[in-house]
């Protein structure tokens, strides 16, 4: 292919629970409105594919399912993980004819090896490294953004890496910094958090997302990037990566994932939210259901100490409990047949939840809301219509694709 005729890649990298997905879909909902064709590749280190099932419910995504690539259980940043990302342009291209790709990197992803990559490739180029910051997870953990530094230097001194390297060598990296939940911190915090990212990065432009929303045409007019301004970085930086990019759970991270039946009981849950939760549990999400909200399918999201709670849709064994669902009698059928074929205690009713920390926290955090499930005891009470306490707030956002 003509290199002139490329076609664009833009990355949305960044920490743990910074917004990306939020953003991706965003992208993908104009994408639809717009009508511009664009391709998606979303990367998840865990085993459960959480982003790609959101990013499955998207209008863009349901209309068309050969649009969209999924890399999980792997870092896409790692050898396996630009393996799998090669083969997904691959496959993309052999089907689409699109006008933009879209890669979503997981949170620990390292932005150097995909801008080695793309950096030759033949067929696409790179327009956009966008590095997503989470304003409020700055202001707790590092007064704003004034600690990133002198943390990385004593990081540098003790001659160790750890997640805060990976956070300053992502905005290193990027052409352009979002800072997200911009809308829970004061408005005159954001300059000095924009001023520190400014010393870590100079050449890239800073700007504030609220909720995701960005301008997909203001993406397509970006030019390519422009490696020559790291390509010192990355000759500092190759020696030392290059054990990273074989490990799929740098930074002594680890992962858990939890599969259950059984519905939280919602008081343990916000305790164990409240009493074993702290910033080394990085990230956490999936899906689940509470006893007290048994017809809903909810999604579990939290980043450093934030919780959100949004409801994904209502469950098929919901529906057909419900008297007044306005089913059709071969519709609630179907329905039962369905059910029929399952073979979990609760109909469809499940949890899946992905935990992802410190090596040394991760366990204490997942045995903890392992210990929030309804006991055996406790399922025979919610049986009979027993109403168990439910602190958690009691309007929930519905998510709209």
């Amino acid at each position: 292919m003509n290199k002139s005729n490329r076609i664009p890649v833009v990355v949305l990298n960044g920490f743990l629970g910074s917004g990306k997905t939020t953003l991706f879909r965003h992208l993908l909902a104009q994408s639809v409105k717009k009508d511009i064709p664009v391709c998606a590749i979303v990367n998840d280190m865990s085993e459960l594919d959480v982003d790609g099932e959101l990013l499955g419910t998207t209008d863009a995504v349901e209309d068309n399912t050969s649009i969209l690539e999924s890399i999980h259980n792997c870092l896409i940043s790692s050898d396996k993980g630009i393996k799998k990302l090669d083969q997904a342009i691959e496959k993309l291209l052999s089907t689409q004819t699109p006008e933009l790709i879209i890669v979503e990197t997981s949170g620990s992803s390292h932005p150097m090896p995909l801008v080695e990559y793309f950096k030759d490739h033949s067929t696409v180029k790179l327009i956009g490294m966008f590095v997503l910051v989470d304003s409020l997870m700055l202001s707790h953990d590092f007064n704003y953004g004034e600690q990133l530094i002198p943390r990385l230097q004593n990081n540098l001194s003790e001659g160790k890496r750890d997640t805060v390297n990976l956070l300053v060598e992502q905005i290193m990296f990027c052409s352009h910094v979002f800072l997200t939940k911009s809308d829970r911190i004061g408005d005159d915090k954001l300059p000095h958090i924009a001023s520190f990212i400014k010393n870590i990065n100079p050449f890239a432009s800073t700007h504030s997302l609220r909720f995701g929303k960005l301008d997909i045409e203001a993406i397509q007019e970006l030019e390519e990037y422009d490696y020559f301004k790291v390509a010192q970085l990355i000759e500092e930086l190759k020696p030392v990566l290059v054990q990273e990019k074989q490990e799929d759970r740098p930074y002594n991270l680890a992962t858990r994932v939890l599969n259950d039946d059984r519905p939280f009981h919602p008081q343990r849950l916000w305790n164990v939210c409240h009493e074993y939760l702290d910033q080394r549990i990085y990230r956490s999400k999936g899906f689940f259901w509470l006893a007290t909200r048994d017809q809903h399918s909810l999604l579990w999201n939290q980043a450093a100490g934030g919780i959100n709670l949004e409801i994904i849709g209502t469950w098929r064994a919901g529906i057909l409990e419900d008297e007044e669902n306005g089913l059709l009698p071969e519709e609630i059928e179907h329905l039962e047949k369905m059910i029929a074929r399952d073979p979990r205690r609760f109909g469809d009713r499940h949890c899946d939840l992905t935990v992802i920390g410190d090596a040394s926290q991760v366990d204490r955090f997942t045995a903890a809301l392992e210990a929030s499930f309804l006991t055996e005891e406790e399922i025979k009470l919610w049986k009979s219509g027993f109403k168990f306490e439910d602190p958690w707030p009691k309007n929930i956002v519905k998510i709209v694709g």
